[in-house]
């Protein structure tokens, strides 16, 4: 004889995709209609990037959603609610060269070709080390550079 089936929910690694039903604002306060012209109550069903939010996140039943869905293309219509909303990030600080900048890399990696005496040359024949002096040199040259620039635009003023 076949083992009865458990209904409900499954057990072990399963169990993460069942969790507590949300309830849904038109519930909880106990709103009818869904106005297009009511901003608060539909930026709550909007994502910072203006997409409708989803059932699974909102709670809201079928008809509720039906309801908040056409009141929101509505307003969008009507311009009181953004097709779009462009979020900006900050985008990785990357080195001068291109490389970007990571815990496990190493310029020297890239550094070119080797001669036997075991120091590693960069591609402009240098060692390491005249690089970062000459790096160091053209830094403190442009700082010069926008002090004497500073200096000629306060005298001027």
């Amino acid at each position: 004889m076949a083992k009865a089936r458990r209904k409900g929910r499954p057990r072990g690694r399963d169990n993460y995709r069942y969790t507590k039903k949300r309830v849904s604002i038109l519930t909880s306060e106990k709103i009818q209609y869904v106005d297009w012209k009511d901003y608060n109550l539909l930026n709550r069903f909007i994502s910072d990037r203006a997409k409708i939010r989803s059932r699974r996140v909102t709670g809201n039943n079928v008809q509720q959603q039906k309801l908040v869905a056409n009141a929101i293309k509505l307003a969008r219509e009507m311009a009181l609610v953004p097709y779009a909303n462009r979020v900006t990030t900050q985008r990785q600080h990357r080195e001068r060269n291109g490389f970007r900048k990571s815990p496990g890399f190493s310029q020297k990696s890239f550094s070119g070709d080797s001669d036997f005496s075991g120091k590693k040359k960069n591609i402009g024949g240098l060692t390491d080390g005249e690089v970062r002096t000459a790096r160091a040199d053209s830094a403190d040259a442009s700082r010069k550079l926008h002090a004497t620039k500073r200096e000629t635009t306060e005298a001027i003023e």
